[in-house]
């Protein structure tokens, strides 16, 4: 009888020690103050085909573009399924632009335009060069409106900035400009 209660009660500390654990040895999938919040922008595939923004930031070409984008704090939006055409004004296009106006439009208080702008540069939709008609106006996402110009084979938009490439992206299409859109004066 006394065998059988220390084999109960051996059992029972068992039992116990197994419930209570140590808590050190299990980590929890919960988010913590430490773990950083990620949006659209932070899925990782290497297998897809890069959206809008992955276009963009594998560019060489479009390193002031995207400091824009993520300054607005776009990335993400532009990370989503869409479908969005990005006008996508190069290097060059912003350096186009008078001395310190990308260095101002960068700074906090800039934002609410630098977004205005950047806006301007999106459709909601995919607008491929063939299907862009010579008099069409396109509406943007910050409420204003393009104008598509054919001249000697090339297309403009607004009479001022050339595409001079265009890529397709998973979530839309890039068209690579020559001239940073400016949205007009209300």
């Amino acid at each position: 009888m006394k065998k059988i209660q220390f084999i109960c009660l051996v059992i029972l500390i068992l039992c116990i020690q197994a419930c209570s654990g140590s808590g050190n040895d299990s980590k929890s999938n919960e988010p913590t103050s430490e773990t950083p919040s990620v949006g659209q922008s932070g899925v990782i595939d290497d297998a897809s085909q890069k959206n809008v923004v992955q276009v963009a930031v594998g560019s060489k070409d479009h390193t002031t573009l995207v400091t824009a984008v993520k300054a607005g704090e776009l990335v993400d939006a532009l990370s989503n399924a869409g479908p969005f055409t990005v006008f996508a004004p190069t290097n060059e296009a912003f350096n186009k632009l008078p001395t310190g106006t990308v260095d101002n439009l960068l700074k906090p208080e800039s934002k609410e335009t630098l977004v205005d702008i950047l806006q301007y540069h999106v459709s909601v939709g995919v607008y491929k060069a063939e299907a862009l008609n010579d008099g069409a106006s396109i509406g943007q996402v910050n409420g204003g409106n393009i104008k598509i110009t054919k001249k000697d084979g090339a297309i403009y938009i607004n009479g001022t900035a050339k595409i001079i490439a265009s890529i397709p992206a998973s979530n839309g299409i890039v068209h690579v400009i020559d001239a940073v859109l400016l949205p007009p004066k209300n």
